[in-house]
């Protein structure tokens, strides 16, 4: 890994990963505007959300897209085929174990979900992923600001250390008060090494930091193209 600007470096306070299992299912649906999500809303969020609720797992979340944030790597993605992430619409469903999510990814409820979410979809990203890092559980009861960060690198041990670094900037810089970092199985699509989702209060603990703060630029995202990390954020609010 290079450590670009140093003198600014500070590692994440994490806490223990957990064994929990995460089934993601993201649908790129509607249109974007610039960073902007264009679409008027649909009644597909709501239908997923009904469909989700017949599924018994710890959890499961329907999220809207509002607002792509600014990231960094398009020419590496465009250099190894891989499309930008344009998901407007994600489905988290959280798990006790990895086993437990590929168990649900082949139940009939499940299956029902996912075949709604292509129907409507122009393109579907489906994955089981396990826990790779950890700031703290999100909690998904409060109507937050929710992050899905779809990260790629041809390295993913130099994005587990890249990420360790700029979380630290998150959380010295903007309040970041959780972070669930999602690592897809073996044998998973492999567009995204790692997608982090996490969560804000409100809009003014993190926005303002990414547009004003030179740092973030200086640091966070010249660490990212340094160390050949794509990192392609989205911002959602909860169904």
């Amino acid at each position: 890994m290079q450590l670009i600007n140093d003198q600014l470096a500070v590692k994440a306070r994490v806490l223990p990963n957990t064994g929990d299992g995460f089934l993601m299912l993201a649908g790129e649906v509607g249109t974007w505007r610039g960073g902007y999500f264009a679409s008027p809303p649909t009644q597909l969020p709501a239908h997923l959300k009904a469909l989700a609720a017949g599924i018994e797992v710890r959890e499961a979340n329907v999220f809207r897209a509002v607002l792509r944030t600014p990231g960094e790597g398009d020419e590496l993605l465009a250099a190894r085929g891989i499309r930008p992430a344009r998901y407007d619409v994600v489905v988290l469903i959280r798990t006790e174990s990895v086993e437990a999510a590929l168990a649900v990814r082949e139940s009939a409820a499940y299956e029902k979900l996912a075949d709604t979410m292509a129907t409507a979809s122009r393109r579907t990203h489906q994955i089981v992923a396990g826990n790779a890092g950890r700031l703290g559980d999100v909690d998904h009861s409060l109507d937050h600001c929710f992050l899905f960060n779809y990260f790629y690198a041809d390295d993913r041990e130099t994005l587990l250390k890249v990420w360790e670094y700029t979380a630290g900037w998150f959380q010295a810089k903007t309040a970041l008060p959780n972070s669930a970092l999602m690592q897809p199985l073996e044998g998973e699509p492999a567009g995204y090494g790692l997608v982090n989702h996490a969560s804000w209060p409100n809009w003014r603990t993190f926005l303002p930091s990414l547009i004003f703060r030179p740092t973030f630029r200086s640091f966070v995202l010249a660490n990212f193209k340094a160390n050949g990390v794509a990192a392609q954020p989205i911002i959602y609010r909860r169904v």
